[in-house]
């Protein structure tokens, strides 16, 4: 689908790297309906859109690659990866970068440039703030130091959780365990040669 946006519009690496991530992963109603919100909302990269916004999470993983960080959320009270809000910032995988090492304390942290995951997900009613829409963009992100965190005052905790014990965890977050099994089948392919 040709984009309908001039050349400096800040929606467009979004609909680029959606475009892309639809042609490698082929998730199309996914991506069609994040377009569809993108191309919807002008402000959508801002907190200030009150139907929903585009945020951007890190699946950051340890060096082995078998273990995942993972917050257990102050405002939302549960367990899940480290993200948040892209504020005008057209660069989602850098909003994803700056949140895990925000969140974590993590140094020395890699994020691939392409699109792991969407998803998206009511953020329920709080005082002053009415239900929306979370565009969840997420990012793997390496982990290359020390794997000492630090909590964040947005966390009751932190905590490196076995990927593969995610995935067969039936009373973990839905989308946690989709981007487990994704990251256990993406390791278990064999690198090309």
């Amino acid at each position: 689908m040709p984009l309908a946006l001039s050349a400096g519009d800040e929606r467009l690496p979004l609909l680029e790297l959606l475009d892309r991530h639809a042609r490698r992963d082929g998730s199309a109603d996914t991506v069609q309906m994040f377009r569809e919100f993108a191309l919807g909302h002008a402000d959508c990269l801002e907190r200030s859109c009150r139907s929903g916004h585009v945020t951007g999470s890190a699946w950051l993983v340890d060096a082995s690659g078998r273990r995942v960080l993972l917050t257990h959320h102050r405002k939302l009270n549960r367990w899940l990866q480290l993200g948040g809000h892209a504020d005008g910032d057209a660069d989602l995988a850098q909003v994803a970068l700056r949140e895990a090492e925000e969140e974590s304390g993590l140094a020395g942290l890699i994020v691939e440039p392409e699109l792991f995951d969407l998803d998206r997900h009511l953020i329920p009613q709080r005082a002053g703030e009415p239900a929306h829409f979370h565009y969840d963009v997420r990012f793997v992100v390496h982990a290359t130091g020390s794997d000492e965190f630090v909590v964040s005052d947005e966390s009751h905790a932190l905590a490196w959780r076995d990927i593969a014990g995610i995935a067969a965890d039936a009373s973990a977050d839905a989308s946690l365990r989709r981007m487990a099994r994704q990251w256990l089948a993406r390791s278990a392919k064999p690198i090309p040669t």
